[in-house]
């Protein structure tokens, strides 16, 4: 690799992992805003990240491709439903973390690289390695021991998981970039989220003249919040390899275990922990069976 090309892979690197870590720290910003409902936080989201991100795209010139995105029906339904399943996403992820199941959404985004691949062979036929096929049978078992050890699905964990996978391969099939897909998914859904700000307000319900002035900040940088390790994702993304990002995806799940355990002391159980160590083993084959592939798959 070049000099210039290995700065290039080195900005990337800071990038993607800057992304990683900003979402591992999120449980930090949403539980500032715990005594907000967790659907209107999410309505704030979508309402201050549409302002946000139309910005950048005036400023950048990328209008002209979200007026065409809007007169494409094939866009329109994939964005349509990705941005629902994106709401649900954050809808599960913010209520987890304000009602004290941070280490359960931190196993939810653990669970995320296994879905895609069980994805990948449920829906696009993908064929699946052995080791693959170990990696996945070690995440269920970890979720059956919950079941099982616990007493209760971890429906958290479930629904984090497999809508951002489901997420991730409407993406992957759309030829959208991320800041004109996330504008469009926005946009899709700002006349619900807006109504429903509007209701929220209107029974003296809403957040917006009944929190305090550091919420009410909050409140409106939900979009920069929302796009910024977006665009830092995007960035990093372009610049390195496949193998590289996917072994720094797990910064943002080890970071909210971390702060799950040490910061807010949620319990963890002996159940938990077993589980925990399933899954975990699952992710260690599934990522070494990655980086021995990648060298034939780029050679190829």
């Amino acid at each position: 690799m070049s000099g210039e090309a290995s700065r290039v892979a080195g900005r990337g690197a800071l990038a993607a992992a800057a992304c990683y870590l900003t979402w591992g720290l999120f449980p930090i910003y949403w539980k500032q805003l715990a005594d907000v409902d967790a659907t209107e936080l999410i309505a704030h989201r979508h309402v201050w990240s549409l302002g946000f991100v139309l910005v950048l795209m005036a400023a950048g010139d990328g209008l002209g491709g979200l007026r065409s995105a809007l007169g494409s029906r094939q866009a329109l339904t994939w964005h349509g439903a990705s941005g629902i399943l994106l709401t649900l996403n954050w809808l599960a992820y913010v209520w987890g973390v304000n009602h004290g199941r941070v280490l359960e959404t931190s196993l939810g985004y653990f669970l995320v690289p296994l879905v895609n691949v069980a994805l990948g062979r449920l829906v696009l036929q993908e064929r699946l390695r052995p080791v693959q096929w170990i990696a996945i049978g070690c995440a269920t078992a970890g979720v059956a021991l919950l079941l099982l050890r616990v007493g209760r699905l971890p429906w958290i964990s479930l629904t984090l998981a497999v809508t951002f996978g489901v997420y991730g391969l409407l993406r992957k099939k759309s030829p959208l970039g991320p800041l004109t897909g996330l504008s469009l998914e926005t946009l899709l859904l700002f006349p619900f989220a807006l109504g429903f700000l509007v209701w929220r307000q209107s029974t003296g319900a809403g957040a917006l003249g009944r929190v305090s002035f550091l919420e009410h900040g909050l409140l409106v940088s939900a979009g920069v919040v929302t796009a910024v390790p977006l665009l830092l994702f995007a960035y990093g993304a372009r610049r390195i390899r496949l193998s590289t990002l996917g072994l720094l995806q797990y910064i943002a799940p080890t970071v909210q275990f971390m702060l799950g355990l040490w910061l807010y002391h949620e319990p963890l159980s002996r159940g938990q922990a077993a589980a925990f160590a399933f899954i975990w083993c699952g992710l260690v084959l599934y990522t070494a069976d990655n980086l021995w592939a990648q060298p034939r798959v780029t050679r190829a």
